[in-house]
């Protein structure tokens, strides 16, 4: 791994462990195992890094979940894999959790990738639920923006949930009740 890699990663660890402020410039170069000249050849400061590690933790955040998204199966399916796939639930989510920070909230270069990726999220469910909706899979009275929305506050509330009781059995009944009022809504389900 480059020089530059290794500080996009060790920043991408340390924001997603302690938030902006508590990762230093000093914290990025030990855990990179770099120098500070080696840090400021390659970016202008903790900004400049910060925005690479943001960058690099949404567009892996939307490549895994646009596995799920675009493999086949229906609508509910392709979301349910989404929600129950694998995750490091008591760690929060990498993104969501960044919204937290006043921060990078408070930074509109910082705060632009993590909204943009929530938007992405909401847009993408939004887009799957229409096709369920337009295939007959799912009620036609099914709002597909409103039920992205409310997908992606429980699955962020679910980490919330989980991070407050030590255990990711919160966000686990979160998920299950999420996909239960999803499954009340398919073509299928009993009335």
């Amino acid at each position: 791994m480059s020089t530059a890699e290794r500080l996009v990663e060790s920043t991408r660890d340390l924001l997603w462990e302690r938030g902006y402020i508590g990762t230093s410039p000093k914290a990025i170069q030990q855990r990179a195992g770099v120098g500070q000249g080696s840090m400021y050849h390659h970016f202008a400061g903790k900004p400049d890094l910060a925005l690479a590690a943001i960058n690099r933790t949404a567009q892996e955040m939307r490549a895994k979940a646009e596995e799920q998204f675009s493999a086949s199966g229906d609508a509910t399916e392709r979301i349910t894999a989404y929600l129950r796939r694998e995750r490091e639930v008591l760690k929060g989510c990498p993104i969501g959790r960044l919204t937290q920070d006043p921060d990078v909230m408070a930074d509109p270069m910082l705060r632009a990738p993590v909204e943009e990726t929530l938007a992405w999220l909401r847009d993408r469910l939004a887009e799957i639920l229409a096709e369920g909706r337009e295939r007959g899979e799912l009620d036609a009275a099914l709002d597909p923006q409103a039920t992205a929305a409310t997908v992606v506050a429980v699955l962020q509330g679910g980490y919330v949930l989980a991070r407050a009781a030590d255990s990711p059995a919160p966000f686990d009944q979160a998920i299950t009740g999420v996909l239960g009022l999803l499954a009340a809504h398919t073509s299928t389900a009993p009335k």
